[in-house]
């Protein structure tokens, strides 16, 4: 088939032929792959879920680009945590600010009354 000789339209009218194809035969397989995954475990004497567990899926898994993406958390560490406090409140360690960003009100406070903004800098 010479894909050059189709109009736009023809082009548009293909490939949705193609993409629905396309769906038919995954669906095909997924059932056939999973009648084929019920008779092994029944030949064990167990049941799909008993393999699976609570993690069987109900729906065909996604085939978009989110669903292809590793998970989140999977991603190696940084050395640095995202949140980490550069600035500490004087009086609750617990409070902090990273230094990006809008000031908080403690922060400002701290300022207008004469005191440094590195006073406040972690130590150690």
């Amino acid at each position: 088939m010479d894909l050059n000789t189709l109009s736009l339209p023809e082009l548009r009218k293909l490939r949705s032929k193609v993409d629905a194809e396309i769906g038919r035969r995954q669906d095909t397989g997924r059932k056939a792959l999973l009648k084929r995954i019920q008779k092994m475990a029944a030949d064990e004497g167990l049941t799909l879920e008993d393999v699976l567990g609570s993690v069987a899926p109900t729906t065909p898994p996604s085939t978009s680009k989110e669903a292809k993406r590793a998970p989140r958390g999977t991603a190696k560490a940084s050395a640095k945590p995202k949140n980490a406090f550069k600035y500490f409140h004087p009086t609750d360690p617990k409070v902090g600010w990273t230094g990006h960003g809008r000031r908080p009100a403690w922060v400002i406070k701290w300022v207008e009354d004469g005191n440094s903004l590195d006073s406040l800098l972690k130590q150690g």
